[in-house]
């Protein structure tokens, strides 16, 4: 039988032990840590001969303490340094949390990113707290929001249910860039993304990436599509050997975070870099995402 002595040892360990988890996951880090997380998948809807390298930048939720704008700078320049062929913007760009103590506006979101540089653009697509924090657009119920109209003016353009073809070394590829699911705040939630209408855009067989803040679209994404890009989950926030007790998807911990096959299929889903709802990370610290697709050409 366990003594007095024993037991309040074991509990006041316990309890410092959960206060040095969670002063960690506070104020360590989702302030201090910045992982680059690579991936490289074999894909078989797009050219093993066309190499592509694309930084991704998701979800940064920027406002004080943890991601000032001294911060976003950070990311900015350790997203240059990656020197990939495409930088690309998946959404939620402003927190909005109640314990933001300081905020930092889209607009000067805006103002960081457009000091990144790719040799084939930068990109950028809108998520569900950017339209969430746009009062006008909820009470009208239609855009173009003030974090489009944001990017825009700093010549960063925003796929919104539309396409792009690009070329690399004279060969075509297609960037799509999906509507938010969530847009629209209600019960239930209306979206304005149109996958239909974004897939038409595509005028001919070059191979196509897809960009869509939110995973759940990708069991409806087709074949046509070589790879599906999103973010919005922040990997669950919390993530313990592979599994997130909570993530903001109705398919759990299926698109919680990283690569995904299915049916030849492929998603990879950013960890992000900011915080939603509650201020911590654990397990999953911020990242920039780095994806390369086929294979460098010898010499």
């Amino acid at each position: 039988m366990i003594g007095r002595r024993a037991f309040l040892k074991t509990l006041l360990g316990s309890a410092a032990a959960l206060t040095a988890l969670g002063s960690y996951a506070f104020g360590v880090e989702p302030a201090f840590r910045l992982a680059v997380r690579r991936y490289a998948p074999a894909l078989p809807r797009w050219p093993e001969d066309l190499p592509l390298t694309m930084t991704i930048i998701a979800d940064p939720h920027a406002g004080e303490p943890h991601m000032s704008r001294a911060r976003l700078e950070e990311v900015v320049e350790a997203a240059n340094a990656l020197g990939s062929d495409l930088i690309l913007l998946l959404g939620d760009y402003e927190a909005s949390h109640p314990f933001v103590t300081r905020p930092v506006p889209v607009r000067d979101c805006a103002a960081v990113f457009r000091n990144l540089r790719a040799p084939l653009g930068v990109h950028a697509i809108l998520g569900n707290h950017d339209w969430w924090d746009d009062r006008d657009a909820q009470r009208n119920r239609r855009g173009p929001i003030r974090a489009r109209r944001a990017f825009e003016a700093v010549g960063i353009p925003v796929l919104e249910n539309d396409a792009v073809r690009i070329e690399k070394d004279g060969r075509p590829f297609w960037l799509l860039g999906l509507g938010d699911q969530l847009a629209l705040r209600g019960r239930p939630m209306v979206g304005v993304d149109d996958l239909e209408g974004t897939l038409s855009r595509v005028t001919d067989d070059a191979p196509a990436i897809l960009l869509a803040h939110e995973p759940d679209i990708f069991p409806a994404v087709p074949d046509r599509i070589a790879l599906t890009l999103s973010g919005h989950t922040h990997g669950g926030q919390v993530r313990v050997f592979g599994y997130s007790p909570m993530v903001p998807s109705r398919f759990g911990n299926r698109y919680a975070y990283g690569h995904v096959e299915e049916e030849g299929r492929h998603l990879i889903v950013s960890g992000g870099l900011g915080t939603s709802i509650l201020p911590i990370r654990f397990g999953v610290p911020p990242e920039i995402t780095h994806v390369t697709l086929g294979a460098p050409r010898p010499g």
